[in-house]
Formats: structure tokens, C-alpha cells, sequence
């Protein structure tokens, strides 16, 4: 391709993508649709302006590789193991069934060979995690009881991708069965190659490069790591997402974990709206006009199906009510992007035909299409609205601050006076209209309009240079959602969090947030310590009761925070902890116990 054509290519891809997805977002219809939508308008079956679509499409899919590289940096192996029942009971059964139900389909109904029956069913069991969790991000109900169902349906899905990629050469070369044994052994062989050599190499590798002190080198070693892998995965003739997705998890417990993500988002989002415009390119249009029964035949087949079996998962394994349920379903009905991936695959393998693979390809955009804006009817069926700024935000212009104060209630407010009165520069972001007029009232300074959340707000408040960023919004999903956003894009900043609950403490030390400052705890010691001296202790005894409990409720929530995705395990271990409690406090009643507490009291009692 010469520097001309491939400056023209350019100038296309992105004019249609400002275009177009501005326009599907506005309509709260999703930036992938708007993707989607693209690649047909540029695509040989619209205005032409493309004609050239395999070296497009050999490019996007990195998109889906470094996805997968993202994907395993959130899920460390102590993480995943204390997801289990959610991931590997809900998200298991969710895909057998679909896939053992669309293959019959497909093998009995069409007349598709067992191999191929196997993929398509495989293929088309997984939904689209770009469009689920973009949807649960805009509407903000991705810590929703439904929402975590649906985040750990689209976790195993994406880890069931993998080795579904990986088994379409496989199943292709299984004529001999030797060689397919040999295939498997091959594939083991490399995987735990790649996973001895990353568990001793990428550290201390990233150690290495870290001392240079330049962004540049360390985002250059992070694309390397991922590339290499992949290279090294392909080359041995496994699935290069595969060799993303291992590379992803051996690094997701170091401390460079939030800074590899920072620093590969922009590329994976890049690349994956280039994969999708390639996906809307390759569109065999002419199929709606010529078998319009065929295609939305299967759009209708592949919604009822999957939406059939979703509803009992979502009512009786994930305990959802009726409209919780209804909203998962609605989100993981539609087809997936890994589907474009095995299907291609496929058809290059000659599992299925070229004919085929168009029609599943045509059938799985439409209901992601689809998708959107059965939301928003479910939405408005169940009377659901997102909620909208009611004004634009403050443009901020305030001196270099040394902290960032994200919600200016009653936490924030108390922070702030502290502050100013100690001469400490700061910039507060409040995100309802009505406390910032209120507060402006009494003469508050540096405090401006806007949803702390937003990264161009991050940015405008001077956060690169900020030292410690307090959150004391009062929305814990908010809260969540500002909490991972300072960690990806400002590691250097030491968080300060307010916890609404021990369920948001767990969650804001997932994200490596030390020591989340629960609102009510220590003031409702505070309490329980002038209770028990009107009940006639000591002043000192109630002080020591206290402190006992404090420090063991501290303890106990660290334990739990490894369980809290386990349900029952939480449940026995809060009843384990009253028991022992209780034991504790009737020891201090035996005879021996007074020099103990002597010696307790005698340490230092952390102020309330």
C-alpha cells in the first residue's frame, strides 16, 4: 500500500468514526454500534471508499488481543479463585447450555457436521462483553446485584473464548488422531512454557525498565510483552489470545498492574473500534435483500434461545428478581465479538462455508445492534432512567493543588476547612449543582461543578500534579468508578477513600485502595464507648472494650475481603467472628484476664 492510499485509508477511518459514533452515543446507543455502523458506510457494500479489507482486518484483531491482555490484568488468580461460584457456576452453565442447544440446533435443524455444529454453537453461546459492560458503565449499574451477574457471565465467557479459538485449528487438522494428540500436547506444552518463563521474566523485567523514569519505554515494553507473547503463541500454533490473556494474569498481582492498564487503553480502544469498523466492512449486505427470512430467522432463533435459558440462571442461580433478570437477559441475548473471530477462523479452516459464515457474521451484528436499544425499552418498560447533569460543568482555573477533594458534602466540606485553615492549596469537584450553589453562598473557594468521575475534569484540575485525591462522594458506585479511574490514569496519587459499607470496602481495596475510611465507624464507636460508660464502666474499661473491637473488626475485614465475592463463606465467617467475640470479651471476666487488660490499656488508643 503506498503512502497516498494508506494517508486516504486513514482520513476515511476516521472521519467516519468522529461521525458516526458521536451520533449513536448521543442516542445512548453505544460507541460500537457506532463502529459498526461505519464500517458499512466506508465498506464495498455502501460508498466504496474502502475496497481493501483483509490487511484491516489482520491489524484490528489486536484490538481483541490486547483486550484480552487487559482482561487478565484485572483478574489475578487469588481473585478469580474467590470468584469461582459466580464465574465458574452461573458463567459455566451459561455457556454449556447455549452451546450444547445452538449446536443440536445446528447440527440437527441445518445439517452442519459435528466439528462445525460444535463452533458455531461455541461461537454463538458468548454475548458481546464491549456492548455489556459499556452499557453497565454509561446507566451506572455495574455494582448492581444484576450487573455483577452479568460482569461474571461475561468473565467466563471471555475466558471460554480462549480455548474455543484455540480449538478451531485443532478440530480442523483431527484427521489423524495421533496428530490431534499431538496438537494437545503442543498446545499444554507452550502454555506452561509461557507461564514458567513470564512468572520469572516479566517482573523483573519491569523493574528494570521502570528505573528509566519514562512513560514512552515503559508503555513501548508493555506492547512488546504483549506482542511478544502473542508472536511466540502463534508461531507455536496456539491462539495468540491466549498468550494475551496468560501474559495479562502473570503481571495482575504486580505493582505495575494499574500502569500497564493506563498505559494500554488507548491503544485497545483504538484498535478494537478498527476491529469493529472491519467487522462492519466485511458485511455481506446483499444477504438482507436477497434471504431477509434467513437473517432475521436467525436474529429471532438466536435472541428467544439464549434469552430462554438465561432467565432461569438469572432467577434461580444468580437470585435476581423479575426485573433484574429481565436486564440480564436483554444484555447478554445478543452475539459477541470473539463469535467474528472463531467464525473467520472457521471458514478459513473450511469447517463451514464462506456462505455460512456470512450469514452467522450479519445475524450477530444485528443483535448487538439490537441490543441498545432493547435496553432502553427495558429500561422504560421497568420506568428506569439514567441520570443526566442538569447544567454544564464549571470550566476550572485554580492554582496547582496539593489535594483533590472529589465530593464536597459533609466529608468533603469538614476536609476542606481543615485544609484551608492549614494554608493547604486544594480544588474540590462537586457533582450536584444545587451543593455547589449552596456552598458558594458561605464563600467556599476552589470548589467547581463537575463529575470528578470525567478524566478531562481529572485533567483540568491539575491531578498530575496533585499529591493526594480524597473521595467522599456519597454514591459508591461513583465513588468505584472515580476510584479506578485515578488509579489507571494518576498511580502516583494517594487515595483517601470514604466507604459507604464493608461490601464498598472490599471493592475499594480491590482496586489497591489502602485503608478505605468507613463513614460511620469510627463515630458509631465513638458511641458505643458513652453507652457503655452510662451503663457505669469506667472510662478507661469502655475505652479498652472499644479498642478491642476496632481492632478486631479490622482484622476481620481484611480476612474477608479474600471471600467477599463467596457468599457463603462471608455469612460463616461473620457468624465465626461473633463467636469469637463473644469468647474474647467473657475472657477478659475470668480472674487471670485483669494483667492483660493492664497491659492492653497500656498501649496507645488510636483517636476516633
Amino acid at each position: 500500500m503506498d503512502s497516498h492510499h494508506f494517508l486516504q485509508t486513514a482520513v476515511v477511518f476516521l472521519l467516519a468514526t468522529v461521525i458516526a459514533v458521536p451520533l449513536t452515543k448521543r442516542f445512548r446507543l453505544g460507541a460500537v454500534l457506532g463502529y459498526l455502523l461505519a464500517g458499512v458506510v466506508i465498506g464495498p457494500q455502501l460508498l466504496g471508499l474502502v475496497s481493501e479489507t483483509g490487511g484491516v482486518a489482520a491489524i484490528s484483531e489486536f484490538g481483541v488481543v490486547l483486550m484480552l491482555f487487559v482482561i487478565g490484568l484485572e483478574l489475578s488468580p487469588q481473585r478469580l479463585w474467590v470468584m469461582r461460584r459466580s464465574v465458574f457456576g452461573t458463567g459455566l452453565l451459561q455457556v454449556l447450555a447455549s452451546c450444547v442447544a445452538i449446536g443440536a440446533a445446528a447440527y440437527f435443524l441445518v445439517g452442519l457436521t459435528g466439528k462445525a455444529a460444535a463452533i458455531v454453537g461455541g461461537s454463538l453461546a458468548l454475548s458481546s462483553t464491549a456492548f455489556g459492560l459499556q452499557i453497565l458503565a454509561e446507566r451506572k449499574e455495574a455494582g448492581s446485584a444484576y450487573g455483577r451477574q452479568v460482569f461474571s457471565i461475561l468473565l467466563f465467557q471471555d475466558l471460554a473464548a480462549i480455548p474455543l479459538i484455540a480449538a478451531v485449528p485443532l478440530l480442523a487438522s483431527s484427521n489423524a488422531q495421533n496428530f490431534e494428540l499431538f496438537g494437545v500436547l503442543r498446545t499444554v506444552g507452550v502454555i506452561v512454557a509461557v507461564v514458567a518463563g513470564g512468572r520469572y521474566l516479566l517482573r523483573p523485567v519491569f523493574r528494570f525498565v521502570a528505573r528509566a523514569d519514562s512513560v514512552e519505554v515503559f508503555t513501548a515494553t508493555a506492547l512488546l510483552v504483549v506482542m511478544g507473547v502473542a508472536w511466540l503463541m502463534e508461531l507455536a500454533g496456539v491462539s495468540a489470545t491466549l498468550g494475551a490473556f496468560l501474559a495479562g494474569m502473570l503481571l495482575a498481582d504486580s505493582e505495575y498492574r494499574h500502569e500497564l492498564e493506563s498505559n494500554i487503553e488507548p491503544f485497545k480502544g483504538l484498535l478494537l473500534g478498527l476491529f469493529f469498523i472491519s467487522v462492519g466492512m466485511s458485511m455481506d449486505l446483499s444477504l438482507l435483500l436477497h434471504r431477509p427470512g434467513l437473517i432475521f430467522g436467525l436474529v429471532a432463533a438466536l435472541l428467544l434461545l439464549k434469552g430462554l435459558l438465561l432467565w432461569p440462571l438469572g432467577r434461580l442461580l444468580g437470585g435476581l428478581n423479575r426485573s433484574d433478570t429481565l436486564r440480564l437477559v436483554v444484555l447478554l441475548a445478543c452475539g459477541g465479538e470473539f463469535a467474528f473471530v472463531v467464525l473467520r477462523q472457521a471458514a478459513e479452516q473450511q469447517l463451514i462455508g464462506v456462505g455460512q459464515r456470512d450469514a452467522l457474521v450479519l445475524a450477530i451484528t444485528l443483535t448487538m445492534a439490537l441490543t441498545p436499544l432493547l435496553v432502553v425499552l427495558a429500561a422504560k418498560a421497568l420506568n428506569v432512567h439514567p441520570r443526566k447533569p442538569g447544567r454544564e460543568f464549571d470550566d476550572i482555573d485554580a492554582d496547582t493543588p496539593r489535594v483533590i477533594i472529589a465530593g464536597f458534602g459533609r466529608v468533603g466540606q469538614i476536609i476542606a476547612r481543615v485544609l484551608r485553615a492549614q494554608g493547604i492549596p486544594f480544588v474540590a469537584l462537586e457533582h450536584s449543582a444545587e451543593q455547589v450553589d449552596v456552598s458558594r453562598r458561605f464563600g467556599s473557594i476552589n470548589l467547581f461543578f463537575g463529575d470528578p468521575g470525567r478524566p478531562e475534569l481529572l485533567r483540568a484540575a491539575q491531578a498530575a500534579r496533585a499529591e493526594v485525591f480524597v473521595l467522599a462522594t456519597d454514591d459508591p458506585e461513583a465513588n468505584l468508578r472515580t476510584a479506578r479511574l485515578v488509579r489507571r490514569h494518576y498511580p502516583h496519587l494517594k487515595i483517601v477513600a470514604r466507604a459507604r459499607n464493608r461490601q464498598h470496602v472490599f471493592r475499594l481495596m480491590d482496586m489497591g485502595v489502602d485503608d478505605p475510611v468507613r463513614e460511620t465507624f469510627h463515630s458509631s464507636l465513638k458511641m458505643t464507648r458513652k453507652t457503655l460508660e452510662a451503663l457505669g464502666l469506667s472510662p478507661e474499661r469502655a475505652a479498652d472494650r472499644v479498642e478491642r473491637f476496632r481492632r478486631y473488626d479490622e482484622d476481620l475485614l481484611k480476612k474477608q475481603a479474600l471471600v467477599y465475592d463467596d457468599e457463603t463463606k462471608l455469612i460463616q465467617s461473620t457468624r465465626d467472628a461473633l463467636v469469637d467475640l463473644q469468647q474474647l470479651f467473657e475472657a477478659d471476666a475470668e480472674p487471670g484476664a485483669e494483667r492483660a487488660r493492664e497491659k492492653d490499656l497500656a498501649e496507645p488508643v488510636r483517636p476516633d
